[in-house]
């Protein structure tokens, strides 16, 4: 039972099986608030794999597919089917169990980016979902409070007119040349199952989806600078861009899975006219605010502050008790779940749409573009 008394909404999930680390967050996440209850899968495109990774997370043996097409049809006939599902495959099988879920009027839950390539996430605008079935984009740290808090910041004005931006997602674990014999390396790198963009594609666009979450700032051009330093690499592992947008605001984006010594350097800084923020996510739970000519303020999440808390923060144990990864990644699928259930008016301008996916894979090809000619200032409009 949910928290609030609300019956568990029957979760599916495709992909995710034995061995797969962001399949385990998200039902981890689905569960922490007990808005879900994972009933369903189709957790492997290897029919072994499928049915060993169903059987050791108990699920029914009639509910244990091989196939997504399979489960959709049966799930969406069954009176007990599933109402939503969890797609946590590579990049490359997206778009086709997101159709088919739709379709087929099942709420789909799907990890970013949304596929591969700009032109399948356009055709997902397509889709004519069946009875009212809606979508939510696992940017999962939008869901941080603290990550809410500045939003609301910048919407009302306390960092007056934002001039720069700075957001960067430094990793090192792939430093090495070991992409063969690491399964979460072997399809990030392999342009046929993660598409145009590498480093880009898997954090780069956690990094822009958050300055855009924050900020609210539209970008209208790119200039970009993608590198494979490691040899033979055939996707970027290394991203240097600069970004301009709608009414003079300027940022900067560095993401690289080569950088060492850094484990998950999310950081965010914003700076307008009257103040500025910063915020990393390996402290997740602090964040500086300064009002120009006035000293630095330590917000905490939850703390007592002079300036209020968001009201969407979703704080869920007291202050000083670090809330994370996995308690935003079950923030989205919380408010997501009361949207589902007909509640959640005030989070929809909150959790990330496919609106949001379509945005990332743009910032995805026109970066490409830029980089493949000479980083020439690339505009949104032109991809």
């Amino acid at each position: 039972m949910a928290e609030n008394g609300a019956k568990p909404i029957r979760l599916g999930m495709v992909g995710g099986g034995t061995g797969a680390f962001i399949g385990q967050v998200h039902r981890i996440a689905s569960r922490i608030d007990g808005d879900f209850e994972l009933v369903a899968g189709a957790l492997s495109s290897r029919p072994e794999v499928a049915r060993e990774s169903g059987k050791n997370l108990g699920l029914a043996e009639d509910r244990i597919y091989t196939s997504y097409e399979e489960m959709a049809k049966s799930e969406a006939a069954r009176p007990d089917g599933i109402q939503a599902v969890s797609i946590v495959t590579p990049n490359h099988m997206h778009f086709g169990p997101t159709k088919a879920f739709l379709e087929a009027g099942i709420h789909v839950i799907c990890d970013k980016p949304i596929t591969s390539s700009l032109d399948d996430a356009r055709k997902l605008t397509d889709i004519k979902p069946a009875n009212g079935a809606k979508f939510l984009l696992t940017h999962n740290y939008t869901g941080y409070p603290l990550i809410r808090q500045a939003r609301e910041l910048v919407a009302s004005g306390a960092l007056g007119n934002i001039r720069v931006v700075q957001a960067e997602y430094a990793q090192d674990w792939l430093t090495e040349a070991a992409d063969a014999d690491n399964k979460q390396a072997a399809w990030r790198t392999d342009p046929s199952r993660s598409g145009a963009g590498g480093c880009i594609g898997d954090i780069g666009t956690h990094a822009y989806n958050l300055l855009r979450f924050v900020t609210g700032l539209k970008t209208e051009a790119v200039s970009a600078d993608l590198t494979a330093f490691v040899p033979g690499r055939q996707l970027d592992d290394n991203v240097h861009i600069m970004l301009r947008f709608e009414g003079g605001a300027k940022g900067m984006l560095w993401a690289s899975q080569v950088a060492v010594g850094k484990e998950n350097g999310l950081q965010l800084r914003v700076y307008g006219d009257k103040g500025g923020l910063e915020w990393s996510q390996e402290n997740p739970n602090y964040m500086w605010f300064t009002e120009f000519g006035k000293p630095r303020q330590l917000l905490t999440r939850g703390g007592s502050i002079s300036v209020p808390p968001a009201a969407s923060m979703n704080v869920r144990i007291p202050a000083g008790h670090p809330e994370g990864y996995l308690e935003a990644f079950a923030t989205l699928y919380s408010q997501f779940a009361a949207v589902i259930r007909g509640e959640g008016a005030e989070f929809e301008s909150l959790l990330p749409t496919m609106a949001d996916g379509i945005e990332g894979m743009q910032f995805i090809t026109a970066s490409v573009n830029s980089s493949q000619n000479d980083s020439k200032w690339t505009r949104f409009a032109d991809v």
